[in-house]
């Protein structure tokens, strides 16, 4: 296929800048790809807060700009770079582009499993350029295979807010039957940490305020639910739902603070803090007397890898998790990001790219 010179790409030209939506973008030709990298034409993208906070400018580490946003992408290998050995995909597939964009595979902590902290790690959005535009440059040993079976725009969301929450449930160290608190369980990553615990036979504490999300939650599977903006006392609360001793544990998906303040108290003794949501610049403030006294486990929960993709889009593909979202075009970026800010956006948001 003719591959044009330049595309639409919603970007970022300094830190903290306001969004661009520009038509005279470069895209980077067949030619000029190196060994391992693939140009993906880019059907659909889900919209992180992630993607906010990199616009926003307001983590303590900064991403390069100018930047074009976004790290859940769905869409076509149009081409790979000359003398690529052993690719896994071929131009034609259709793939998912993650926060990890890629990764040495090399290092310890890659053999390790922990791509995610690779030394030489690439995201995409923030390190490098994402998927809020027409064409995408990525690697071929780290895009993601989407099974025929599920939609793109099904797809896309699962690429990071699925496999962030998948991941931090796998190693919740929770059994089937066991209860589980998730913090923000209305939102884009909560929503899906609700379907994925539901899988993995957990019994669903779900935490959030309104009332679009309480039917979204409570439909979902969640077996109660608490909204923080009412309820008296939300220890109190989640140790009667749980028969007084507490929860065995709580994946944080919100990225306000006040998601982790309260978890070391409600957590019955040997539970786990799984700590997802990423707040700017917030402190993780716990008792450490109770901390010491329950044998609490605090886990920063980071991602995925290559296997985790895999195994979270599997789970979507064979329909035991579904993402709630609305389709928007591009364009309306800007406005999706002032929904998010104020916490008003219910599942999650999909942008479909220019037609043509």
């Amino acid at each position: 296929m003719t591959i044009p010179k330049v595309q639409i790409a919603a970007v970022v030209s300094k830190p903290g800048a306001a969004i661009e939506i520009r038509e005279d973008y470069p895209v980077k030709q067949p030619e000029e790809l190196q060994p391992g990298e693939c140009l993906v034409k880019i059907h659909c993208s889900g919209v992180c807060h992630t993607d906010l906070h990199v616009k926003k400018d307001d983590w303590p580490i900064s991403g390069v700009t100018p930047l074009i946003g976004g790290h859940e992408g769905v869409g076509e290998i149009v081409a790979i770079g000359k003398h690529t050995q052993d690719s896994p995909v071929k131009i034609g597939d259709r793939v998912g582009i993650k926060w990890l964009a890629y990764s040495c595979l090399q290092c310890e902590f890659c053999r390790k499993g922990l791509e995610q902290d690779c030394v030489s790690a690439k995201n995409s959005g923030f390190s490098v350029n994402g998927t809020f535009s027409e064409y995408v440059v990525s690697w071929v040993n780290h895009v993601t295979p989407i099974p025929e079976e599920l939609p793109s725009s099904d797809a896309a969301s699962v690429l990071c807010a699925g496999v962030t929450v998948y991941r931090a449930i796998k190693y919740s160290k929770t059994e089937q039957g066991d209860w589980i608190v998730i913090p923000g369980a209305g939102g884009g990553l909560g929503h899906l940490a609700v379907q994925y615990a539901v899988a993995r036979g957990l019994r669903v504490i779900a935490v959030d305020s309104g009332e679009d999300k309480k039917h979204l939650v409570l439909s979902l599977g969640a077996e109660a639910w608490i909204d923080f903006k009412e309820t008296q006392d939300l220890v109190a609360d989640i140790k009667r739902i749980t028969g007084g001793l507490g929860a065995h544990s709580a994946v944080v998906t919100t990225a306000s603070p006040s998601g982790y303040a309260q978890a070391v108290d409600y957590l019955r003794p040997g539970g786990t803090l799984m700590a997802v949501g990423l707040p700017g610049t917030a402190n993780l403030e716990a008792s450490i007397f109770f901390t010491v006294l329950k044998s609490i486990s605090i886990i920063g929960s980071y991602v995925g890898n290559r296997q985790d993709s895999i195994e979270a889009i599997d789970i979507a593909a064979r329909g035991r998790v579904k993402v709630f979202f609305k389709l928007r075009p591009l364009a309306d970026l800007k406005n999706v990001y002032e929904g998010l800010e104020a916490g008003t956006v219910a599942g999650r948001v999909v942008l479909e790219m220019p037609k043509k």
